[in-house]
């Protein structure tokens, strides 16, 4: 790429492109700010000849920038809710430290079990419980109808639910001590 006039029509033929390839990773209301963020930093690259490939560059650098939105607001959700978190124990109990690192941990499961959900599911499952989109708009947003939205929506409060009660079952069987029968001598 030679000049911002080039950046500036390749930008222009790929916006749609663009558009789409946002779309498919972060909130409606945040694609806009993403693509015209694409553009900014591609006009900001000090050696724009070095580009061999800029349809290809441009792309990635907008997938790129979706991730990071993606990972900022994963984060923003864990320091709010742990924010939150906080304040109800510093409220209710002085210093209860193990309530809060159950808390977090807990949290964690949960993060990991949405980790681990499909891919459509986990967009559709974080659209409705993170964001509060609506069936329809999740439905608008990824492509699929609202009856699919549904079942992946309860997919995926089904295998979160399962997920959480098999780490609270292993928690629990990992801190809660041993006892004995005295008859038998062996564990109960």
């Amino acid at each position: 790429m030679a000049n911002n006039d080039n950046i500036t029509s390749l930008f222009v033929s790929l916006r749609n492109s663009l558009v789409r390839a946002v779309s498919r990773i972060v909130p409606p209301r945040e694609v806009e700010d993403i693509v015209q963020e694409t553009y900014v930093r591609v006009c900001q690259v000090e050696k724009q000849e070095d580009i061999q490939f800029p349809r290809s560059f441009m792309l990635r650098t907008a997938h790129n920038l979706a991730l990071d939105h993606l990972k900022k607001a994963e984060t923003r959700l864990t320091v709010s809710l742990d924010d939150e978190q906080e304040l109800l124990e510093f409220v209710s109990r002085p210093d209860d430290t193990f309530d809060r690192v159950a808390a977090n941990q807990e949290f964690g499961h949960f993060c990991e079990a949405v980790r681990q959900l499909p891919l459509q599911c986990r967009k559709a499952f974080v659209l409705k419980k993170v964001y509060g989109y609506s069936q329809k708009e999740i439905a608008l947003q990824l492509d699929i109808s609202e009856n699919t939205v549904e079942k992946h929506i309860a997919t995926g409060i089904k295998r979160c639910a399962h997920f959480m009660a098999t780490r609270q079952h292993d928690t629990v069987s990992a801190t809660s001590p041993m006892q004995t029968s005295p008859a038998t001598g062996g564990t109960l």
